[in-house]
């Protein structure tokens, strides 16, 4: 079910509702049947009109369906009205993304994400589903005097969303420490709109097995490897979960770990799967949703997937004209990876500078960080006589080549050496 307001247009709603079955498909429904209602005001009880209600469930009773997918979010009096009223299981938007993740969720750090942003959003729908979890924290006189059970089970999920959190924030620091290691390497993360191919490009690049599948959110966690670009350079290479319209904001807020590998990466690989019509569309979904993250001004280089599945070359065409910085490739059948890795390997050049210091020798952590953060390109050692007692002092005049990241770094430390 979906709704046409003022500021949408029919295109745009049936290209999500398109996007909605293949969410259904996902999650393992079958679609029999969708319905499209204009409305100028979303009725506040039902959110579709009375006369609509009517005709969804004749709909419901034709086709024997058990369950009713709305493409916005409802609040709980809506969907408690409409499911009274059409006698059937209703799920919307948010609620179907997170059951998928919820499906797909394989690692404990994946899990502990995916069950924080559903007990976010059923926090307040809840209609007495909960009470089990009343087993986590049990004993005489657990429940005050006069309490309903919809009161206790919504301060047991807020008891069980504390702890969460503070299971997630040590994950997060673990993560923190991860990366404080991985300064030697330039950093690079794919983000995309899910399904575009990011795993099977990752598996391509740096020859890994990470699981890839043709299906909306088949991948949930952050995966890094290092792999070596044509030129010999090494960098790490991260995946990231993918984004969708309509991304649930408790979600991102519970993936925050995981997508911190691309706001602490030095450039993105946007992957965009080319066969899309809505190719427009997705590429501002991602930007507008890495803007939400705080990532912006980041360097990115766009890669568009499945450019042998496009036998359309006209349309080919028009896209290369469009993004002409753009790499087109095939990560299923290989093709385009050279150029991409040339393309890879010159944004990070581009980001490289030549810098020349010149520091006392007895500074061993600056000289050691140097060789850690960067490529050495000349060293030298000279000696200076003292004024007041003749002894000699060793200064050490270092060449090297790193990115504008790494220089920040070692020019507080040098800048620390001078006082």
């Amino acid at each position: 079910m979906g709704v046409i307001r003022p500021e949408d247009t029919a295109e745009s709603v049936n290209d999500s509702l398109d996007e909605l079955e293949l969410l259904a498909d996902t999650a393992g429904a079958e679609v029999t049947d969708r319905m499209v209602q204009r409305l100028s005001r979303i009725q506040s009880s039902t959110y579709i009109g009375k006369g609509k209600v009517d005709e969804l469930k004749d709909l419901v009773s034709e086709h024997k369906s058990d369950l009713v997918l709305f493409d916005d979010d409802l609040s709980p009096v809506q969907l408690r009205n409409l499911e009274k009223a059409l006698d059937c299981k209703l799920v919307d938007r948010s609620g179907l993304i997170l059951d998928i993740f919820a499906s797909h969720a394989r690692t404990a750090v994946a899990k502990t994400q995916v069950e924080l942003a559903q007990l976010t959003y059923l926090r307040s729908r809840l209609t007495r589903q909960w009470t089990h979890l009343s087993r986590q924290k049990g004993g005489i006189g657990f429940k005050g005097p006069g309490e309903t059970q919809i009161e206790t089970d919504r301060r047991l999920i807020g008891t069980r969303i504390s702890t969460l959190k503070q299971k997630l924030e040590k994950i997060d620091l673990q993560r923190q420490t991860q990366r404080k290691n991985r300064h030697t390497f330039d950093r690079v993360s794919l983000v995309g709109y899910t399904n575009a191919g990011k795993s099977t490009l990752m598996n391509a690049m740096a020859g890994t097995d990470v699981f890839s599948e043709d299906q909306l959110f088949a991948t949930l966690d952050a995966t890094t490897r290092v792999t070596r670009l044509g030129d010999g350079r090494q960098v790490l290479l991260s995946d990231t979960v993918g984004f969708i319209r309509k991304l649930p904001h408790g979600l991102i807020e519970s993936f925050k770990s995981t997508l911190d590998e691309a706001r602490e990466s030095d450039i993105l690989l946007h992957v965009v799967d080319a066969t899309r019509k809505d190719i427009a569309e997705q590429i501002e979904v991602v930007e507008e949703t890495l803007r939400d993250l705080g990532i912006k001004n980041k360097p990115t280089l766009m890669v568009f997937n499945k450019i042998d599945m496009r036998p359309d070359a006209e349309r080919l065409a028009y896209l290369k004209s469009e993004y002409e910085d753009a790499v087109f490739v095939s990560a299923l059948r290989g093709i385009g990876l050279t150029e991409l890795e040339e393309s890879l390997a010159e944004m990070i050049s581009r980001d490289h500078v030549d810098q020349e210091l010149t520091f006392p020798a007895s500074q061993t952590k600056l000289i050691s960080r140097i060789h850690d953060l960067s490529t050495v390109l000349d060293e030298q050692y000279s000696y200076e006589k003292g004024s007041a007692n003749g002894s000699s002092q060793a200064t050490i005049t270092i060449r090297f080549k790193t990115s504008s990241r790494n220089l920040s770094e070692l020019m507080i430390m040098y800048d620390r050496s001078q006082k």
